[in-house]
């Protein structure tokens, strides 16, 4: 080639020609100066030292999960042994993919293996609800001011919560101490990480258990385990059954004719009911503490000086029921069972849900005794027989006298004892009509005896013959026979 060229004319360095490698053959400018045998070999060592690579980093991604899992296992959370098979198994999955994709062969079948391989996981496919997903979008933006910490505890609470998912058979009891478990190991590993920074650990362990108890609501609430349902239905009656019960029988400081201190006792019964709406222990909480908040301010305005915890209790038993919270049994067992317990034995948020507790346990056990009732009295009242607010008449519907002092000023109350007297009349008009259909259906009763008394002794008296008459031509009745003309003779007449 170097000869035909030089014949045309054009001038040529030797040096250009050969091959880098110093082979003898001729390099190519497109090559990098190499031949194409040298090019080649080039090239299947740079792609094998790029397989090398990537197989070396396969392995280590292999090995932080395994030891990312390990120190999971290390946190005594249970033996969930269905889970690490399978933990086990997709790994290797993971590992033989990487494999394959950097063999040789990966050119000619990519596609088989990833059928093969791949397998719908239910977390992926499953529809997560808009809450949840924000949820998880705050907790992965939050993570991401802590860098590499932030990292390890996304991790661990993604992997608790799929193993969380997978062992629906256990009972509150056994999940509340995998979750409690999970809190502490977090929080001994982030005490030692910010070296003894309750604050931020604090901070962090808020995020977990907003994230955590989001994503694990719909399985750990009011378990189908327990009887938190049964208890629910028993409570809400029982608070339906003292809807009796005023402000002065459980000697409550609140005077809710005065305007501010009734749009407290509103927002206090509003808080405590939307305790029901959410989902994460620390909020339940947050609701009770803004209803006591509430309380508090009501007391205070009523009597122009701060609350005490003896008018406070009476207060908080009155609101728990005017409200009548929505499974009010199963949100205190949540929140015992999955709170951080940091946030239950210290602070105000535990004082006041411990208040609550309280509470709930009075109405549960609340008798004659407490309320300085005769016990006659308070099981009429709750029974529904009378009222304490209405004394009773002789008989019928209790007879309503308006009320008089400050209630008398309220236009509300002025009409429901006006609907009370009006009911009263129509309980007296009602009796009167049942008397009125009882004497009736007596009357007809006697009236029908009688009747059947008379005819069956008419008919002893004159009993029924039937004579039947003797049998006779048809024409026997006929007195006229003998005008009739003779019967019509045939004639024949000649053709």
């Amino acid at each position: 080639m170097s000869q035909r060229k030089e014949r045309r004319g054009i001038h040529v360095d030797q040096s250009e020609l050969h091959c880098n490698k110093g082979c003898g053959y001729y390099g190519n400018a497109a090559w990098q100066g190499l031949c194409s045998k040298c090019w080649r070999e080039e090239y299947q060592r740079a792609r094998q030292k790029q397989i090398q690579e990537d197989w070396a980093l396969a392995e280590k991604l292999q090995r932080e999960e395994e030891v990312a899992y390990a120190s999971i296992q290390g946190a005594s959370l249970a033996p969930f042994s269905k889970f690490e098979e399978k933990k086990t198994n997709e790994k290797t999955r993971k590992v033989t993919t990487v494999k394959k994709f950097f063999s040789p062969s990966s050119r000619t079948a990519p596609k088989k293996e990833n059928q093969e391989g791949k397998t719908p996981s239910p977390s992926i496919s499953r529809q997560s609800s808009i809450e949840t997903d924000r949820v998880s979008r705050d907790f992965v933006d939050f993570l991401k001011t802590l860098h590499k910490p932030g990292r390890e505890v996304h991790k661990q609470s993604r992997a608790f919560i799929e193993i969380m998912a997978n062992k629906k058979d256990l009972s509150a009891d056994e999940l509340s101490e995998c979750v409690q478990d999970f809190y502490q190991n977090l929080s001994d590993r982030l005490m030692t990480h910010f070296k003894g920074s309750s604050e931020r650990v604090e901070r962090v362990m808020d995020e977990v258990e907003k994230y955590i108890m989001t994503r694990l609501y719909k399985s750990v609430f009011c378990p189908e385990t327990t009887d938190d349902e049964e208890k629910d239905l028993a409570t809400q009656n029982r608070i339906r059954a003292l809807h009796w019960v005023d402000i002065q029988m459980l000697c409550v400081p609140v005077d809710e004719e005065i305007p501010e201190v009734s749009d407290n006792v509103v927002k206090a019964i509003t808080d405590v009911i939307e305790m029901d709406s959410k989902r994460v222990p620390r909020d339940k909480l947050a609701c009770i503490t803004r209803c006591s908040k509430h309380i508090f301010s009501a007391i205070k305005i009523t009597k122009s000086e701060p609350a005490s915890a003896d008018d406070f209790l009476p207060t908080l038993i009155y609101i728990v029921l005017k409200a009548n919270p929505p499974r009010l049994q199963s949100n205190i067992q949540y929140i015992t069972r999955f709170c951080n317990p940091s946030r239950l034995m210290t602070g105000e948020d535990g004082y006041y849900f411990t208040n609550l507790c309280c509470a709930v346990a009075f109405i549960e056990k609340l008798d004659a005794q407490s309320l300085n009732l005769d016990p006659e009295d308070f099981e009429r009242y709750m029974s529904g027989q009378t009222s304490p607010r209405r004394p009773e008449a002789d008989g019928g519907w209790p007879q309503v006298d308006p009320p008089t002092g400050s209630a008398a000023s309220s236009p509300a109350l002025s009409q429901v004892y006006q609907n009370l007297d009006l009911l009263s009349g129509l309980g007296s008009r009602q009796d009167r009509v049942l008397e009125g259909v009882q004497s009736l259906q007596r009357d007809l009763i006697t009236w029908q005896e009688s009747v059947e008394r008379e005819v069956q002794e008419i008919l002893e008296k004159y009993p029924l013959e039937i004579r039947l008459p003797a049998p006779s031509a048809i024409d026997s009745d006929n007195v006229e026979n003998d005008r009739l003309p003779p019967p019509l003779t045939p004639q024949v007449f000649a053709g």
